[in-house]
């Protein structure tokens, strides 16, 4: 097992890489670790008739590890720029495109990843308007087009004149080095999700229930018409509710 980590700042001794290295002291409990600083590699995209040399580089390095943690700040709204331009010059390398330019997962396909991203804004403002979200979506984006399995994603908010990481982050990130370092060969969350989507309609179907028996000594609900459009309105209200919730709202850290 080997666990790679990329950094993607200017700052080699900042909040992003101390979370990173929490990380992988984690990680090295069980597994192999190494830190890729990527200031070091001269990245630029591949021409037709030259490949760039330090892509093959990094290629080979993310090719022999299992996990890969991503680690890049956010800055102005979105994602580092020297993390960026490695997502950049290694887009046509992390996936293979069909005739019609779709990328197809390849040789990382079922590797896994964790990403690290911190920001100025503290923990409530990072919640509510999500500055942290266009980085995190950024990398997902360019790791899921590889075919590889999230596994976690760190923030640390609040950082601004900050110097050394919170002890209670940097245990985090510890926590989930070690968790990460024991991720199964290949994921199947089928069962999982069949089992969550059972409990999630018995409760909604429970709540809806409940609801109309409410309205029903305010409002008669005289025939099964009737009793039927008012279930329908109500599911749908709390379904759109939860939709809302976890594809909006649960993606906005703190």
């Amino acid at each position: 097992m080997k666990v790679l980590g990329l950094l993607g700042t200017h700052n080699p001794d900042g909040v992003t890489s101390q979370m990173l290295q929490a990380v992988l002291k984690g990680a090295a409990t069980s597994a192999e670790t190494e830190l890729v600083n990527l200031n070091d590699y001269a990245l630029t995209p591949d021409k037709p008739q030259a490949k760039n040399p330090d892509l093959d580089k990094l290629e080979a390095k993310l090719l022999a590890a299992d996990v890969w943690v991503l680690a890049a700040p956010t800055y102005i709204g979105g994602l580092a720029g020297v993390m960026k331009n490695f997502m950049d010059c290694f887009r046509n390398r992390i996936a293979r495109y069909n005739a019609v330019g779709e990328a197809v997962p390849d040789r990382f396909k079922n590797k896994h990843y964790v990403t690290i991203s911190d920001c100025y804004a503290g923990g409530i403002e990072n919640y509510v308007t999500g500055v942290t979200d266009n980085a995190f979506k950024s990398m997902d984006k360019f790791l899921t087009m590889g075919g590889l399995i999230k596994l976690r994603e760190i923030v640390v908010t609040n950082t601004f004149g900050m110097q050394q990481l919170p002890a209670k982050k940097r245990a985090e990130g510890e926590r989930v080095g070690a968790k990460a370092a024991q991720k199964k060969e290949k994921d199947d969350s089928t069962v999982k999700r069949y089992i969550q989507l059972f409990f999630m309609i018995a409760v909604m179907a429970l709540l809806t229930m409940g609801i109309e028996a409410l309205i029903g000594q305010v409002v008669p609900l005289a025939n099964f018409w009737a009793y039927y459009g008012m279930f329908v309105i109500i599911f749908y209200v709390l379904l759109a509710s939860i939709l809302h919730f976890f594809t909006v709202v649960k993606h906005r850290r703190r």
